[in-house]
C-alpha cells in the first residue's frame, strides 16, 4: 500500500512539474529551438530544472525593457547635421581630382547594402573623419587608454561588462578619481554580474571626489544579479567626446596577462578618434539614462559631450557603431553578420571565444563555404565556461565537415571578437558568436569600411594562426567517445547557455 502511494505521489509531482514547465516556458515569446530546450530541461529535471531556469532563463521586466528602448538618441540630430554638412562640403570642392573622389567612394560602395541595413534598422548613420588604432594586447590597450584619460579636459565616460577590483582595476579607478578631483565630469557604468567581487564600497573615494557610478539597470537587485543573461556586455570609453574605445577587453588582471589561469590573453580593441566617437557617446548616454533612479538626473545634449569642431583628422575612415540587445525588436548585429557572410566573395575570417551559432548563422556560414568562400574561424583551446566550451567544440567539429577551417588558439585564451570580410570590411566589438550575444545581452560593435584597417585585422589573424591548431578529421577522431558525448549533450543545451 505504501509503495502505491509513493508511486502516486511521484506521478502527481511529475504532472505538476510538467504543467508548471509549460506555463513557465510559454508565458513569453521565444523561438522554437529555445522553447524545446527549456521544456526538455524543466521536465527531465524536476525542481532542479526550475533552479537552472532561475539562473539562465528569466527575462527582463517589461518596465526595464521600456526604460532602455525608450531612451532618446541624444546627439543623433547633431551627428546627422554634421554628416549633411560634410556631404555639402565634398560637393563644393571643385579642384579635387576624379581619382580621389572615386577612391573615397570605393571605401563604402562595396558595403552600401549593409550600411543601409544598419542605418535603417538601428538608426546609426555612417560616420567619416575617423582615425583608427587597433590594439591586440591588454598592456598596450590600458597604457594608451590611460594616456587619453590623463589628457582629458572635460569629460570621461566609462562603460564595462567587467570592472573588477584588481590591480589594473585599482589603477583605472585611481586615475578616474584623480580626474574627478581635477573637476572633470567622470562617470562609470558597470554590470555587477561581469564585475564579480566588485562592491559598491570600492567606489567611495571616487564618489567623494565627484565621480558618478551606476550599476546597469538589469542588475539592480539581488535576484537580477544571479541571472546569467540580459547583462551589459558592452565595453565603451569616451574621452572629451572625441576619443572613443571599444572592443573585447574588460577591466581585470587576466586581461593584462597577470593571472596564470588562462595564460596569454589574446583580445582586440579599437581606439577611434573622430566622428564615430559621438555614436559611442550616444550609446553611453542611453545606457546611463536607463539606469538612473530619477528622470531629472538624466544626461542631456551639450556641445561639450557632442563637439562638432574637434574632428580635423588626416584619415577619413568610414565607421558605423552598431549596438544591439534584448530591447531591440530584431537581432540586428546577428542579421548584419549574416548579410555580410552571404555577400562575401572571397573570404570570411572570424575570431570568437564562443562558437554556438543558431540555425540562420550556421546556414549562412555553410552556404558561404560551399560557395567557395574561404571561411575561417578561430576559437580558444581552453574553457572559461565548460558547457559553452563543449558546445563550441561540437560546432567546431561540425563546421569542419562543411569545409570551414577551424583554428584552436594554443598560446593562451582567445577572447577577441573580430571579423573580416573580403579584407574590405572588418568588425571589432563585444559580440560573440553565440545565442547570448545574438539576443540575450547588450552588445556594441564598430564596423569599419576600410581596406587598410581590414588588412591589419587579417594580418593579425594570420599571425594568430601560427599559434593555433587546425581542427582536422584526425584531431576530431582523437577526442574520444566520452568527449563527443559531452559535446553533443552541451549542444542540446546551447540555446539556453
Amino acid at each position: 500500500m505504501i509503495d502505491v502511494w509513493i508511486i502516486w505521489l511521484i506521478l502527481i509531482i511529475l504532472l505538476l512539474n510538467t504543467i508548471s514547465a509549460l506555463i513557465t516556458v510559454f508565458h513569453r515569446p521565444r523561438n522554437i529551438v529555445t522553447t524545446w530546450a527549456w521544456i526538455l530541461v524543466l521536465t527531465l529535471l524536476p525542481i532542479v530544472g526550475f533552479l537552472i531556469y532561475a539562473f539562465f532563463g528569466r527575462g527582463i521586466a517589461q518596465e526595464k525593457i521600456f526604460s532602455i528602448s525608450n531612451q532618446k538618441h541624444v546627439g543623433l540630430d547633431q551627428l546627422k547635421l554634421m554628416e549633411l554638412s560634410e556631404r555639402k562640403r565634398q560637393l563644393a570642392i571643385k579642384n579635387q581630382t576624379t581619382e580621389a573622389i572615386t577612391n573615397r567612394s570605393d571605401q563604402t560602395r562595396y558595403a552600401e547594402h549593409i550600411i543601409k541595413f544598419f542605418n535603417e534598422t538601428e538608426e546609426t548613420p555612417l560616420t567619416r573623419h575617423n582615425d583608427v588604432d587597433l590594439v591586440f594586447d591588454g598592456r598596450e590597450k590600458f597604457e594608451k587608454m590611460f594616456n587619453d584619460i590623463s589628457n582629458a579636459k572635460e569629460t570621461v565616460h566609462v562603460e564595462y561588462y567587467a570592472f573588477i577590483k584588481s590591480d589594473i582595476g585599482e589603477k583605472f579607478l585611481k586615475l578616474l578619481t584623480q580626474k574627478a578631483q581635477e573637476g572633470l565630469e567622470v562617470r562609470l557604468l558597470y554590470d555587477p554580474w561581469g564585475s564579480n567581487g566588485t562592491r559598491k564600497s570600492w567606489f567611495k573615494e571616487f564618489q567623494a571626489a565627484g565621480g558618478e557610478v551606476l550599476q546597469f539597470i538589469t542588475s539592480k537587485n539581488v535576484i537580477a544579479k544571479t541571472r546569467l543573461n540580459y547583462h551589459l556586455h558592452r565595453k565603451i570609453v569616451v574621452v572629451d567626446g572625441c576619443i572613443g574605445w571599444t572592443g573585447g577587453f574588460n577591466v581585470g588582471d587576466q586581461y593584462v596577462n597577470v593571472t596564470e589561469k588562462f595564460g596569454y590573453w589574446r583580445d582586440t580593441h579599437v581606439r577611434i578618434k573622430g566622428v564615430a566617437t559621438l555614436l559611442l557617446q550616444e550609446r553611453f548616454f542611453q545606457d546611463w539614462n536607463a539606469s538612473i533612479e530619477k528622470s531629472e538626473e538624466a544626461l542631456s545634449f551639450s556641445e561639450k559631450y557632442f563637439p562638432s569642431n574637434r574632428f580635423d583628422n588626416e584619415d577619413n575612415i568610414p565607421i558605423q557603431i552598431v549596438t544591439d540587445g534584448p530591447d531591440s525588436r530584431s537581432e540586428i548585429l546577428k542579421d548584419g553578420f549574416i548579410d555580410m557572410i552571404i555577400s562575401a566573395k572571397k573570404s570570411v575570417w572570424i575570431q570568437s571565444p564562443y562558437l554556438v551559432p543558431d540555425d540562420p548563422m550556421f546556414t549562412a556560414l555553410t552556404i558561404a563555404a560551399r560557395s567557395g568562400v574561404d571561411v575561417r574561424i578561430m576559437i580558444p583551446c581552453m574553457p572559461d565556461h565548460p558547457f559553452i566550451y563543449r558546445a563550441t567544440q561540437y560546432y567546431a567539429n561540425l563546421l569542419t565537415s562543411y569545409g570551414i577551417k577551424i583554428y584552436s588558439y594554443q598560446k593562451g585564451f582567445m577572447h577577441a571578437k573580430t571579423s573580416v570580410f573580403d579584407e574590405k570590411i572588418c568588425s571589432v566589438g563585444s559580440m560573440n558568436q553565440d545565442f547570448r550575444s545574438y539576443s540575450l545581452n547588450f552588445e556594441a560593435n564598430a564596423f569599419i569600411y576600410d581596406s587598410k584597417v581590414s588588412h591589419k585585422v587579417a594580418r593579425a589573424f594570420e599571425k594568430d594562426m601560427k599559434d593555433s591548431l587546425l581542427i582536422t578529421p584526425e584531431v576530431i577522431k582523437s577526442q574520444g567517445k566520452w568527449l563527443h558525448f559531452k559535446q553533443r549533450f552541451s549542444r542540446l543545451l546551447s540555446p539556453i547557455l
